[in-house]
């Protein structure tokens, strides 16, 4: 599945959540940024449930915060397809999982270049989907790191969705040939086009010849 992220475009933030709504992409990843998980912040939740309430899209919902907890309710409004947080941005990640779980939406957590599989063991059976970042969560546009998809690797034989999340456009999607990757994130590819089914068709087409 091909999820496109509207943290960097050439639009309008409206402008572009429709015109990602619009195209051929499988799912709207919707990054959700405090400003103390990561530097910068971005939307409230409010701007969240009012900038995405029309759409049709399932929504990929990714928490660069701290106490996610405190968004899960709310966001639970729209009906997501996933909501994915990282572990260190809270002390009761079991608790986290949980809420997730009550509302019947799939349960994703995110690791981060510098973190290790390990990480993830003790909740591997209790969740949906790994999203990968291969960038520093926190800001779009940046290069991708090559070296994280050995964490892909390593998760290949588990029962999860499996996501890679920054730097993907169409030369850096050809290194995720022969790994089992289900969701590919891609951003600033995308929404700084002129033609998003063209560049979604591009990254489909280098997926289906690569792959």
């Amino acid at each position: 599945m091909i999820a496109v992220s509207y943290l960097k475009s050439k639009y309008e933030k409206y402008e572009t959540i429709k015109l990602i709504n619009n195209s051929n992409a499988d799912l709207i990843h919707v990054d959700l940024m405090d400003g103390l998980y990561v530097e910068n912040k971005n939307f409230t939740i409010e701007e969240v449930l009012n900038d995405l309430k029309d759409t049709t899209k399932p929504l990929d919902i990714h928490l660069m915060v701290n106490n996610p907890e405190i968004y899960i309710p709310d966001l639970a409004k729209l009906k997501p397809f996933a909501i994915t947080f990282h572990l260190d941005g809270t002390s009761n990640p079991l608790e986290v999982i949980d809420l997730i779980k009550d509302y019947n939406i799939k349960v994703g957590i995110a690791i981060n270049p510098n973190e290790e599989k390990f990480i993830l063991d003790d909740y591997l059976d209790i969740i949906d989907y790994v999203l990968i970042m291969s960038v520093v969560p926190g800001k779009g546009g940046q290069m991708f790191i090559k070296e994280v998809l050995n964490k892909v690797k390593e998760l290949e034989n588990k029962n999860l969705l499996i996501g890679i999340d920054g730097g993907i456009n169409e030369s850096t999607i050809i290194y995720l040939k022969d790994y089992k990757i289900d969701i590919v994130v891609s951003g600033s590819y995308v929404c700084m086009s002129d033609n998003y089914n063209k560049s979604i068709n591009i990254l489909r087409y280098k997926l289906n010849d690569y792959l």
